[in-house]
């Protein structure tokens, strides 16, 4: 088993997943038991995922593919950045107002 953080609830291919919201304590829970690979896109991510939970990180894009069994802890904005040019440009104080912390496990192949 794998476990992740990433920016986004991504689909990584066919499969059955769940996704759960999970508060910041129940991130620290997950955190705290180790052995995660963190692929956070933007240095602005990084940084707000280091100030909330003080684990120093940087930021990594990877392409991830989930097997059975993977979760992931997912690290992402609430609203979508309209303007592809503004990406990027949100302090790390804006993230966390503007944060949403949820599970994704992927728990089968087929229905």
């Amino acid at each position: 088993m794998f476990r992740y953080v990433l920016s986004s609830a991504v689909i990584t291919g066919e499969g059955i997943f769940s996704y759960c919201y999970v508060s910041k304590e129940e991130a620290k829970e997950w955190l705290a038991k180790g052995g995660f690979e963190n692929y956070l896109g933007y240095w602005q991510t990084a940084e707000a995922f280091t100030k909330l939970f003080g684990y120093p990180t940087v930021s990594e894009r990877r392409a991830v593919r989930m097997a059975v069994g993977d979760e992931a802890l997912i690290f992402r904005l609430k609203m979508r950045v309209e303007n592809v040019q503004d990406k990027g440009t949100m302090t790390v104080d804006e993230i966390i107002k503007n944060l949403e912390i949820g599970l994704l496990k992927k728990e089968g192949v087929k229905l």
